[in-house]
């Protein structure tokens, strides 16, 4: 996708982080913006101040792990502005503790929000795209899927993230062959970002209150949260700077996109332990104190 001005961009998760500096940088290029997070009245305030500088947008707020609410998201952009160009499921939330710890409630939570909301925006927004560029030969489409570097790799304490991260990294790649069996006007990508400050280590409080946990947290959990907070809050590339990464690749037609090259070396040191039928090297251990430091934590 070369052009943005006057086309039309649908994010999930548009209230902070990601989300949010997407539809900043989305509005600056003159698109049309179709917003959505669970946060209603972050929400409004995102939307309020885009418009304020001019941009056409709207707002919904969507329980994305919700199929009828994606459906509905869809339908108002279509109301709203006739077609979708590209589509940013980008809505995400963090749990962390050791893998048995992680109650039904745990999955059910980060598994509605990280794997299932994308499975609803691939299954309902490919569609309209494919039927836009049957209708129209100039029609662009793009789709952008947020997974993260623990898509590529397993960290301790992180097993349902982790693998719901991965989840999204193999629909995109599989997104990504059966485009390209139909259409030579749509696209996709999978965004993989190491850590930014983004507040997805306090997703828990938007969390629905039937999913809540009635026991407290375990010395895993807290401890895991503890952690991916210092790890945040010390990064050094921000999330406006991914939306740059990102739309850059988008013009280029780029289906990988990394926010951290150099966290590949962990990526590549896992696939040829697979390949050689080694066991699981460990992603700490160029950081050996702070494996040392999760371990006494857990110890204690």
């Amino acid at each position: 996708m070369k052009e943005f001005e006057g086309r039309v961009a649908v994010i999930t998760g548009a209230a902070s982080g990601f989300g949010k500096a997407f539809a900043e940088m989305g509005a600056e290029l003159g698109m049309k913006l179709v917003l959505a997070d669970i946060q209603a009245e972050a929400l409004e305030a995102n939307v309020s101040a885009l418009r304020s500088r001019g941009a056409s947008v709207i707002g919904l707020r969507t329980d994305v792990s919700d199929a009828g609410q994606v459906q509905a998201l869809a339908d108002a952009a279509m109301s709203a502005f006739g077609a979708v160009h590209l589509l940013f499921n980008n809505a995400g939330v963090l749990a962390g503790g050791l893998v048995w710890e992680n109650s039904e409630k745990d999955w059910d939570w980060v598994l509605g929000v990280n794997v299932r909301s994308v499975i609803h925006g691939v299954r309902i927004f490919t569609p309209l795209m494919l039927a836009a560029s049957a209708a129209d030969p100039d029609y662009e489409g793009h789709i952008v899927n947020t997974a993260s570097m623990a898509g590529l790799v397993n960290a301790p304490t992180m097993g349902a993230y982790n693998l719901t991260k991965q989840a999204v990294v193999s629909l995109s790649e599989t997104l990504h062959h059966d485009l390209d069996l139909v259409s030579e006007q749509v696209h996709c990508s999978v965004l993989c970002p190491y850590f930014v400050p983004t507040g997805i280590s306090h997703s828990g409080r938007h969390r629905p209150g039937e999913l809540a946990n009635a026991a407290a947290p375990t010395r895993s959990q807290l401890a895991a949260q503890a952690q991916n907070q210092a790890a945040t809050s010390a990064a050094k590339v921000s999330a406006e700077e991914i939306a740059q990464m990102t739309f850059d690749a988008i013009r280029r037609r780029s289906f990988y996109i990394y926010s951290h090259p150099k966290a590949l070396r962990l990526a590549r040191e896992r696939f040829d332990a697979i390949v050689e039928q080694r066991n699981p090297p460990d992603p700490y251990a160029g950081s050996p104190e702070l494996r040392e430091q999760l371990a006494r934590s857990l110890r204690a």
